[in-house]
């Protein structure tokens, strides 16, 4: 059976594979042992086709607590995906598949004789990234009730860094290779290019060779699960997967089903706007170069100005031997009063704001729905932040007074609606004060001070109400900086003034903020001794480099020691305010939702009739989220709009 050929030995190599990846250490057992096929191993993989069929499978799931759950489509895009076929597996090394038909109204006939599964609160459910397949199932008009086990996020709560996609958790953990999607519909698209083929449709699959493939993916995924509920346990991240991301997946999935609906009309006038405003643009750059040349060529470009108009003698060349034209080489032409180089900053914004978000925003509205439905990834940023694509709104510019306007393309659903925008304030900064317990900057906090304002008091030694825009603004530098290790090279560089100033501004900073200090050496320490560093809540960063004998290497991996508990620790919170707010909006039967997370702003479609009783619902279970030490409080702020620029 699988369970006995499968799992007995995966949990033993698992366990060292984990080692092999802090160590870099590789036995020669793991080299030398092969991975195992699927004709390897005795397994019983069956197709359901009969009416009697299906109603056995269905008494047999219904005697068993876990259920792995996996479901195959006709698209990676779960809001555009059909059911093609489910499969389940409740024992190691034996598994079902239930193919749907391409008539959708067979394929809601056999999803019902599923629903008393389905809604049974009592149920776990096992899936690899199973967000999919709850929202595939969304679509048909079904929710999981049951709680859920996803081995995907239960891997990433054991290891943050490196891929997880099944195939590779499999060969991994359970020295078994599965059967390839290439196998199936060949490869894809971009592989194909070449020979003009594209991609099959899993629907044109003969079933032997589907039926195996899903039924496998569940077997897998359920053999996964007992290997993983161990490393949790090992590992002691079992309350970052039970309690924050695992809880997470149903709250992601009504977000992702939701969308939010786009202003096509402001967008197509904003790009004509800046299309005009880059041919200005352009043509400003080719009166200060005294000559036409393609702006969008790095070559040409670095030829114009280091060639034919000798702004630096000193250029920098890339590998390749053309000259170095990035964002930060222009910024330091411009800062040296270089006309021609914040001219051509100014195209670069217009026509990256133009081609990456203006234009490229209406071509993601789903045509079922008219919506645009961002999909977050889970198990992505080593930190525990969410990452979103198709959209990435962590991706829109919001320093800029233009890139903050393709917000106003983000509305509300109808007349009846108003989106709301909650976030939190100076969060990160929060949660410095708090773990370090810097008693200064906690008595800042405390009194309800503009932080920046009480920092540069403390570091010019004047009275706050002395406090200039030029001391505040050095003081947030160093205050937004000291989280990301910036020394006084890089103080200096940012703010224009001597090394020397810089210096002495962190020196001052340091002596008067002597926790932060503190927090700073003691976590690199840990980090040393232990290997790792963790959030509040006790998610992990491993930092394989932190004893490297490389200075920069190491250096690098200082700062995300520093850096990762504190950015690690505000994702956490947001993500226990999600689950609570959904939760309570739920409860309430409201007709609101909630439709977007950036960083730390949570973002409502709000019915009007409900904005009094939403607003101050959000604010408290974002601010009690997760109480800081040191009693730091947490403060969060909720805007409305009739979009999200508005709201915000």
């Amino acid at each position: 059976m699988r369970l006995r050929l499968g799992l007995g030995l995966g949990l033993g190599l698992g366990l060292r594979l984990r080692t092999k990846t802090k160590t870099e250490v590789e036995t020669e057992e793991e080299v030398l042992l092969p991975f195992r096929k699927i004709g390897d191993v005795e397994h019983h993989y069956s197709a359901v086709i009969t009416q009697s069929d299906l109603e056995k499978l269905i008494h047999k799931l219904s005697k068993a607590e876990e259920i792995s759950f996996d479901t195959e489509t006709t698209n990676i895009d779960a809001n555009l995906a059909e059911l093609v076929g489910m499969s389940f597996c409740i024992k190691a090394g034996e598994a079902f598949y239930v193919p749907c038909p391409a008539n959708q109204q067979e394929t809601r006939k056999i999803l019902e004789q599923f629903e008393s599964l389905f809604i049974d609160e009592s149920k776990i459910w096992i899936g690899q990234n199973i967000k999919y397949d709850l929202l595939v199932l969304k679509w048909y008009g079904i929710e999981l009730k049951g709680k859920l086990f996803d081995t995907m996020l239960a891997h990433y709560a054991i290891e943050p860094e490196g891929k997880r996609n099944m195939d590779l958790l499999s060969e991994k953990y359970l020295r078994y290779e599965p059967i390839h999607i290439d196998e199936l519909i060949g490869k894809k698209a971009r592989q194909t290019k070449s020979t003009g083929e594209s991609q099959g449709n899993m629907r044109d699959v003969e079933l032997e060779k589907i039926t195996d493939y899903a039924a496998e993916d569940a077997d897998i995924t359920f053999q996964l699960k007992e290997t993983f509920t161990s490393l949790l346990k090992k590992e002691k991240v079992e309350k970052v997967f039970n309690v924050i991301d695992n809880p997470l997946v149903k709250v992601l999935t009504d977000m992702e089903f939701e969308g939010i609906r786009i202003d096509e009309g402001f967008l197509k006038n904003y790009s004509v706007e800046l299309e005009k405003e880059a041919a200005i643009s352009e043509k400003k750059v080719f009166e200060l170069a005294g000559v036409h040349f393609n702006l969008a060529s790095p070559k040409q470009l670095g030829e114009v100005l280091f060639d034919k108009l000798k702004l630096d003698t000193n250029a920098k060349k890339t590998k390749t031997g053309q000259y170095q034209t990035g964002e930060e080489v222009l910024l330091k032409l411009a800062a040296k009063g270089h006309s021609i180089a914040e001219e051509i900053i100014n195209f670069r914004e217009l026509t990256k704001l133009k081609s990456t978000y203006v234009d490229s925003l209406p071509l993601l509205i789903n045509p079922k729905t008219g919506r645009v439905h961002t999909k977050y990834g889970q198990a992505v940023a080593v930190t525990g932040r969410l990452a979103s694509n198709n959209p990435n709104l962590q991706n829109i510019p919001v320093r800029t007074d233009r890139g903050k306007e393709i917000r106003k393309a983000f509305i509300p659903r109808d007349k009846n609606h108003v989106l709301l925008s909650a976030d939190y304030s100076q969060i990160e900064l929060r949660i410095v004060a708090a773990i370090s317990g810097d008693k200064n900057m906690c008595e800042a906090f405390k009194a309800g001070m503009d932080i920046h304002a009480a920092t540069a008091a403390k570091v010019f030694g004047v009275d706050i109400n002395e406090v200039t825009k030029e001391m505040r603004y050095k003081s947030k530098s160093v205050n937004f900086g000291i989280i990301y290790g910036q020394g006084a090279f890089g103080l200096a560089d940012n703010l224009g003034i001597s090394r020397t100033e810089a210096k002495e501004i962190i020196d001052s900073y340091k002596k008067e903020f002597p926790g932060i200090q503190n927090y700073m050496n003691n976590t690199i320490n840990f980090a040393r001794e232990h290997g790792f560093v963790e959030t509040l809540m006790g998610r992990k960063r491993w930092l394989k480099d932190i004893n490297s004998a490389n200075f920069t290497v190491r250096g690098f991996a200082e700062r995300n020691a520093i850096n990762s508990p504190i950015q690690g620790t505000a994702a956490d919170m947001i993500k226990l305010s999600m689950q609570k707010v959904h939760a309570a909006i739920k409860k309430e039967k409201m007709k609101s939702k909630m439709i977007l997370q950036v960083h730390d702003e949570l973002v409502f479609d709000a019915a009007r009739d409900e904005v009094h009783e939403l607003k101050p619902l959000i604010l408290e279970y974002m601010e009690k989220a997760l109480p800081l030490p040191s009693d730091v409080p947490v403060i969060a702020d909720c805007g409305q709009g009739e979009n999200w620029l508005e709201a915000h």
